[in-house]
């Protein structure tokens, strides 16, 4: 079964660059890497080789931010490597006010392997570690940023890493086979299936999708937003399509606003636990290891099916974001947010801005967007010779 699924994942789901857009060579006067094509040579900027649980070697770069406390990690999406992407990694570590790590799948850009679903996810897992234990990066200041096909590893991730402090979702997929057909249950042979693994992420989430996706509809944002347990307002970008979201000035602005939230329940969180910690005797404990708590956690998901089908719920305080409507859990009301997809939602930011007015307002980072294609129009349909 494992094998059939990753068949089809490589089947359906990935389009890496041909050629990559980059070379990675080793300076000899400092003896560290760098990239090799136009534009990439950026101060603050590392290039790293890191190794997978499943053998493959993929390249990682690192924008750091000497003032930033967060750290985003960003998954991209289809079509793109981290040459194409490294101007607007650059930018967003800017604009944003945090480090940002960003890396190629197994068989993008100049990583080795093949893409399949199994190694994104240790992909992803290399790249936390890498934060974790060459830059000392902790799990509560990390946010993770998943673009497309990167929700697929970014969610997988998160549920099982209860520390995190965020996650984004951009043009997310509910699954993969989800975006080719609408089918209503999940079937084994089904690649990333978010819509079972969203309800175990306990971070804020903030989802973002334009209403006029062509690749990945935007009800699939929607159905996930209702089905997170920590939802912050979403933003739908109205005429956003799906490689071209960053160009609204909407998306920037949103986005900061979501991470000056997520610092400010931070710092409140901070001076709780300082308070608890000097009012009560310190107890020795041990810490969890990296390798366990990355662990596909078996008796948290049970623990979560058995507290819903009980009708217990969460006693964890919500964070105070802006909407407050209740995760779904109920194969009925899944179905409801499904069908409500159809229709323009009235909860969430809604963008008014069009396209001609986002490319006048946001040069920077919209410059960096439109010289590269970031995704595939038809990354998730079968080429004619497939078909």
């Amino acid at each position: 079964m494992g094998g059939a699924t990753s068949s089809m994942a490589a089947k359906f789901a990935f389009f890496p660059p041909d050629p990559p857009s980059y070379g990675v060579v080793k300076d000899e006067e400092s003896g560290r890497l760098r990239m090799t094509a136009a534009g990439t040579e950026r101060e603050g900027v590392e290039v790293l080789r890191v190794r997978t649980r499943r053998g493959n070697e993929i390249v990682v770069v690192y924008v750091k931010n000497l003032n930033a406390e967060l750290t985003l990690l960003y998954s991209h999406g289809n079509a793109a490597d981290v040459g194409q992407m490294l101007n607007v990694f650059v930018e967003l570590s800017l604009h944003l006010g945090v480090s940002l790590m960003g890396y190629d799948y197994s068989g993008y850009g100049q990583s080795s392997g093949k893409p399949t679903e199994q190694d994104t996810y240790a992909d992803i897992e290399a790249v936390y570690k890498c934060l974790d234990e060459t830059y000392g990066v902790k799990e509560e200041n990390i946010i993770l940023y998943g673009q497309s096909v990167g929700s697929g590893p970014t969610i997988d991730l998160a549920s099982r890493l209860p520390g995190l402090r965020a996650v984004v979702l951009h043009s997310p997929i509910l699954s993969g086979l989800r975006v080719m057909y609408p089918v209503k249950k999940t079937f084994w042979f089904d690649i990333y299936k978010n819509i079972d693994k969203i309800a175990l992420v306990s971070c804020p989430v903030l989802v973002i999708h334009g209403t006029e996706d062509e690749v990945v509809d935007w009800s699939h944002g929607k159905q996930l937003w209702d089905l997170c347990k920590e939802k912050y307002e979403p933003l739908w970008i109205k005429g956003g399509s799906h490689c071209n979201l960053e160009l609204y000035p909407e998306y920037l602005r949103h986005l900061k606003k979501f991470i000056s939230a997520v610092e400010k329940v931070q710092s409140h969180k901070t001076e709780a636990s300082s308070r608890e910690e000097t009012d009560q005797p310190k107890e020795s404990s041990s810490s969890e290891p990296l390798e366990e708590k990355m662990k596909p956690s078996t008796s948290r998901t049970e623990k979560f099916k058995a507290r819903h089908s009980t009708g217990q719920r969460d006693t964890k305080p919500r964070l105070s974001f802006d909407s407050k409507e209740k995760p779904r859990s109920s194969t009925e009301k899944k179905e409801k947010a499904r069908k409500s997809c159809e229709q323009c939602p009235s909860k969430g930011r809604l963008s008014t801005y069009q396209p001609e007015k986002a490319r006048n307002s946001f040069d920077r980072l919209g410059d960096m967007v439109r010289s590269v294609s970031l995704c595939n129009a038809d990354c998730f349909k079968p080429t004619p010779a497939e078909a």
